[in-house]
C-alpha cells in the first residue's frame, strides 16, 4: 500500500492560485474572509452541490466565530469584492417567518461554470471597494412598533340593520 504526498485526507475547499493573488482576496478583512470560510462549510456540508442555495443563518456565523455585529458589514465586503452573490435575501422575524440569506460562491460551479466577478476588481479599486462595504450606512427598516396609532382602529364596524 503506498501512500501519495500529495493527497488530502478529509475535505477541502479549493482556491486558485491567481484567486489568492488578486487583489480581492487580498483587500478582504478578517471577518469577512471568516464568513466567506462558513459559506464554503456550508458547501460542503452539501456534498459541494446547491451553490446558489446555500443558507447560513447569523447565528451559524456566530457559532463560527464571528461577532454579530461584524457580520453584516463582512458579508457587504465580500458581495462587493465579487466573491459571494446572496440568491436569495432573508428575513429577521420570529421563528415562523425567519428565512435565511441563501448564498451563492462565485469562484465555484453551480449547474453553470463559475463566474468570477472577483477577477474584475483593480489593484486600485479594491481596498476602496472593501473599505466603503464595511463603513456603509445600514439601511433602517420600518419598525411596526413605531407605527402612529390608527385613531379608527378598535372602533366597532357601524351596525346594519337585519331585514
Amino acid at each position: 500500500m503506498t501512500s501519495r504526498r500529495t493527497s488530502i485526507g478529509g475535505q477541502f475547499a479549493p482556491h486558485t492560485i491567481a484567486m489568492l493573488r488578486s487583489p480581492a482576496w487580498r483587500a478582504l478583512s478578517l471577518s469577512a474572509r471568516r464568513i466567506l470560510d462558513r459559506i464554503e462549510i456550508e458547501l460542503a456540508d452539501h456534498g459541494g452541490t446547491d451553490n446558489g442555495k446555500l443558507p447560513v443563518t447569523y447565528e451559524d456565523f456566530v457559532r463560527y466565530g464571528i461577532h454579530r455585529h461584524a457580520i453584516r458589514p463582512a458579508i457587504r465586503e465580500i458581495i462587493a469584492l465579487g466573491l459571494v452573490e446572496i440568491t436569495e435575501a432573508g428575513r429577521a422575524g420570529n421563528a415562523d417567518w425567519r428565512k435565511p440569506n441563501l448564498f451563492r460562491l462565485t469562484f465555484r460551479n453551480t449547474k453553470y461554470a463559475p463566474t468570477n466577478e472577483w477577477q474584475k476588481i483593480s489593484e486600485e479599486e479594491a481596498e476602496q471597494i472593501a473599505r466603503a462595504a464595511r463603513t456603509a450606512p445600514t439601511q433602517k427598516t420600518k419598525h411596526q412598533c413605531r407605527k402612529m396609532p390608527n385613531p379608527s382602529a378598535g372602533k366597532p364596524a357601524p351596525k346594519t340593520p337585519n331585514p
